[in-house]
């Protein structure tokens, strides 16, 4: 018996030597080395402007949104916008009566309303685009303070305002602080864009200058209906 369990014993571990020496003469497989790359050409910086006739091409609905607050970045958008798409096709050989050599332009707006200057940039850009295409507005969901302007700068006939959108306009408003000599400046400053808000105002409504006025000093906002908005030419159809 003790010479079977010797036998046994020796029988296994000669069996574990032969494993591990077999594994050991196998040839393992050789690593893969990663191919290295061929030199890159250099990069060509980008054409900014063909990258956005790109982009137009791809808008056949000629259609932007203006919506959130007016500020630097979106009056980016919004005029990089209209200059990629303001004479992107051909323009047409006959010309009928009151007809645009372009296609129009629509662009929707929902805004509380934002900064001033860059609502300025964006009625000056509406209003030399105007010269080759209409440009449609439509007023959805809300059109205040700044926004009630880029809305009436849209092209006479062609604005339009969703039945529920509300409207506001209000004064310029802006603070002033520091030396009594630069809040005197800055005073003046705001008194000279109040002016040119109430003309743009003016040469885009039925609303005289002294009628804006007036309306403005009575209330510090003066919302509008839809109806009422039509009535005071910041838009010509309901929708």
């Amino acid at each position: 018996m003790k010479n079977i369990i010797e036998r046994i014993i020796r029988f296994t571990k000669e069996k574990k030597t032969k494993k591990k020496t077999k594994e050991k003469e196998t040839p393992k497989a050789p690593e893969e080395t990663p191919e290295v790359p061929e030199t890159q050409e250099e990069k060509q910086p980008i054409d900014v402007q063909a990258l956005l006739s790109g982009m137009a091409e791809e808008m056949e609905s000629r259609t932007m949104l203006l919506q959130g607050e007016v500020n630097e970045e979106k009056a980016g958008e919004i005029i990089s916008g209209f200059l990629a798409l303001a004479d992107l096709k051909p323009s047409r050989k006959e010309l009928k009566h009151g007809e645009m050599p372009y296609d129009p332009i629509t662009m929707y707006v929902s805004t509380y309303g934002g900064s001033a200057d860059e609502m300025f940039a964006i009625f000056d850009i509406m209003n030399h685009c105007k010269k080759s295409c209409h440009i449609e507005t439509i007023g959805i969901g809300k059109v205040m303070s700044a926004g009630t302007l880029i809305l009436a700068a849209g092209t006479k006939g062609k604005r339009k305002i969703s039945r529920n959108c509300r409207v506001m306009l209000h004064q310029v408003s802006a603070g002033a602080f520091g030396p009594l000599f630069n809040m005197t400046t800055e005073i003046d400053a705001i008194q000279k864009l109040q002016d040119q808000y109430i003309g743009a105002m003016a040469s885009c409504t039925n609303l005289s200058k002294r009628k804006l006025k007036s309306l403005l000093n009575e209330r510090v906002n003066v919302y509008l209906t839809a109806e009422e908005a039509v009535e005071y030419g910041l838009a010509d159809i309901i929708i």
